[in-house]
């Protein structure tokens, strides 16, 4: 029996890098679709919806193969917080999540494209910041550049600067690919990573 294609359904370079780790073979696809998030959506639905959606969209434009999707939304009480992708946006974002936890929702994705069938899963790491002065806010700013990161908060880098801790069981869903659930996914498709 031959191994299907895997496919990562995303264009993030800390999602490939995250991947690579495993050891497997992989293609990068970027999914472009909107990642807005609907009306009245939560934050972990709107992951949810985004990480099927990409492994959606990736799955139309090939044969064969188990297609990866994922996303990620940062969870301020109920208030989604997305990429701020400006500095003014990243100020404010980490003003407003300092002293606070946050929950950063990470949706997984594994979609197969011969059958159709999909395994869908949120990990939620909890994340409490420290209190932050904007002379901190600043300095974080000013050496990380953390414009395409959920939250601004870049924990894999100077990022782990800003919190005071983190509860997860999957510490990767935080930087983006739960690749704890991942491997569990996979098995299931009879790809086992070891």
């Amino acid at each position: 029996m031959t191994t299907p294609p895997l496919i990562l359904a995303s264009s993030s370079i800390y999602r490939r890098e995250l991947l690579s780790r495993l050891g497997l073979t992989f293609s990068s696809v970027s999914p472009h679709i909107d990642e807005s998030a609907l009306p009245g959506e939560i934050p972990q639905a709107t992951a949810l919806r985004l990480a099927l959606a990409k492994a959606q969209a990736v799955a139309q434009t090939h044969n064969t193969g188990l297609v990866i999707g994922s996303d990620q939304v940062a969870d301020l009480e109920g208030l989604a917080l997305g990429k701020p992708l400006t500095h003014e946006n990243a100020r404010l974002q980490l003003k407003t999540m300092s002293g606070k936890t946050v929950y950063f929702h990470t949706a997984l994705c594994l979609f197969n494209i011969q059958t159709g069938r999909y395994q869908l899963e949120t990990v939620s790491p909890k994340v409490q910041f420290r209190t932050l002065s904007s002379e901190n806010i600043e300095n974080y700013l000013f050496k990380e550049k953390p414009y395409d990161c959920a939250g601004s908060a870049k924990i894999e880098s100077l990022g782990i600067a800003l919190v005071h801790g983190v509860d997860c069981a999957d510490p990767t869903a935080l930087i983006g690919l739960p690749l704890i659930c991942l491997i569990s996914m996979l098995k299931k498709e009879g790809m086992p990573v070891l």
